[in-house]
């Protein structure tokens, strides 16, 4: 099943009404996406910029229940993100696979501790768990985690949970969403909603590539838009109060011979309250994460230095060869979508998502976590299918096998340090729907996630590929590379700033 972005757009373009519009290409939208066309409503999904532009590309890769919210008493939240962890295994397993973690514990009460709590995550697991949490020694510790530093060590407590590729698996829900009758488009910006007789009756969108502007009615417009959920409801009521309470949380990533290369590290508290992880992806470390709140949006957040050394500092206290910024290959920065709740630190926000309904009829989700995707989905498109009067269908996307991307035949890699092929950039144009440098640097490939001085030693080639796709100019060329140029330097780790 093929992205082919000029395809969809003549189909879209010559259908009258939809069923549901959904507005936002992140992991909600395209959920919700997904849910809608397996009910068989005709589905429309816009995204302003490229699928997983925003947060959803930026997340610790983990499907997991939550630790942290069984410490917080959150136990109602841990049983459904177990739930769904169960289906994502089963259901996208060529995306979705199981990650030992250990929690190293360092005093002698944190064994029996961790170990209690780590059972009960078990059993709320039910028959959807991985694998059984168990007691570790010193030795068995260190043989998991041998860059952990050994000094104090008392032992430590290893359990299952889940690990993904976000944009990889976004891909895959375009892919699932298009099988089941839905149309997903990038670069299709919503700039004003359709409104008759008081009620949201569709969307008026701008086409970034053409400029041409495109009147779509429906009989509901679902707002998935993450941390710009405020920009559309705005748009439908301009005295609406603001929902949104922004966060940010950055992720550096790091050479796999800091701590190892198969078994992530779970520290359940630091300094601050925090939960530090250490995850092993594709064949680097990623650390993270932080938590700042914010009083602004910005679509291309940029990691600040005292977060840097935050994430830094903390896990050097757990590693026999502390890291610095010289190991350093990539950091960035994601917004976390929380909802204003109640006024305290981001860390102690909820992350289960909020459904509204305005009174025009716009259907609003937001908040919640990858891991819960699939089941905010299916809230959203049963709340709009009754707020669009549509024929009650029931949700079966707990059995939903989503679509797996053919294989590609071994190739050489583009650069040393990276596995990426030109038969990966050309795959990504012509059955992805990238459109851009950077959304093959970035999201099809994870080239600039992974190693930003490696993706930008190699931009210049993967440009060529594409104008030899796409039809570039010269000019566009041009153009493409000094774009992605600028971006790459907010991933580039900057020196310390006190550093002579």
């Amino acid at each position: 099943m093929n992205l082919g972005r000029n395809e969809l757009l003549e189909h879209v373009l010559a259908t009258d009404e939809w069923d549901v519009i959904v507005v936002g290409g992140g992991a909600t939208g395209l959920g919700t996406a997904v849910d809608s066309a397996h009910r068989g409503y005709r589905t429309l999904l816009l995204e302003a910029h490229d699928f997983g532009k925003g947060t959803s590309s930026r997340s610790t890769k983990l499907i997991h229940g939550g630790v942290r919210y069984l410490r917080q008493g959150n136990v109602k939240m841990v049983i459904k993100a177990l739930r769904e962890r169960g289906y994502l295994l089963k259901n996208a397993s060529h995306l979705v696979h199981p990650l030992r973690f250990v929690i190293p514990c360092y005093r002698w009460w944190h064994k029996p501790w961790y170990g209690i709590g780590m059972k009960v995550y078990d059993l709320l697991a039910r028959a959807l768990g991985i694998d059984n949490s168990v007691l570790l020694s010193k030795e068995e510790t260190l043989a998991f985690l041998p860059g952990l530093s050994p000094d104090g060590l008392k032992g430590g407590v290893a359990y299952w949970d889940g690990q993904f590729d976000d944009t990889r698996m976004l891909i895959s829900l375009a892919r699932t969403c298009i099988q089941e009758g839905g149309f997903p488009l990038n670069y299709m910006r919503v700039t004003d909603l359709i409104k008759e007789k008081g009620r949201t009756v569709g969307v008026q969108v701008k086409d970034l590539e053409s400029g041409q502007e495109h009147r779509f009615k429906s009989r509901v417009v679902i707002n998935a838009t993450g941390i710009f959920t405020d920009a559309l409801r705005i748009m439908d009521a301009p005295r609406t109060k603001p929902m949104m309470h922004p966060a940010q949380g950055i992720h550096v990533v790091l050479d796999p011979s800091v701590l190892s290369p198969d078994t992530a590290v779970m520290i359940p508290k630091i300094d601050d309250g925090r939960v530090l992880f250490g995850v092993p992806w594709h064949g680097h470390i990623l650390l993270g994460t932080t938590d700042t709140s914010l009083d602004h949006i910005d679509e291309e957040p940029k990691p600040l230095e005292e977060e840097i050394d935050y994430l830094l500092d903390h896990f050097a206290r757990y590693t026999v060869r502390p890291p610095s910024r010289a190991d350093v290959l990539s950091v960035f920065a994601g917004l976390r979508p929380l909802v204003r709740s109640i006024r305290s630190e981001t860390k102690s926000i909820s992350r289960d998502h909020t459904l509204k309904v305005s009174k025009s009829g716009l259907v609003t989700i937001t908040g919640g976590k990858w891991t819960t995707y699939r089941q905010m989905a299916q809230d959203t498109v049963t709340r709009a299918a009754k707020t669009g009067t549509l024929p009650a269908k029931a949700c079966t996307t707990r059995s939903l096998k989503l679509i797996e991307a053919e294989p590609i035949a071994e190739q050489t890699p583009l650069h040393p340090d990276l596995p990426y092929s030109a038969a990966d950039v050309r795959r990504a144009v012509q059955s992805e729907m990238a459109r851009t440098l950077e959304d093959v640097l970035a999201r099809r490939t994870r080239a600039l996630f992974l190693n930003a001085r490696a993706a930008t030693d190699m931009h210049q080639e993967v440009a060529s590929i594409m104008a030899e796709e796409l039809e570039w100019t010269e000019e566009r060329v041009k153009e493409e590379c000094a774009a992605f140029l600028e971006l790459a330097q907010s991933y580039l780790p900057p020196p310390h700033p006190n550093a002579s």
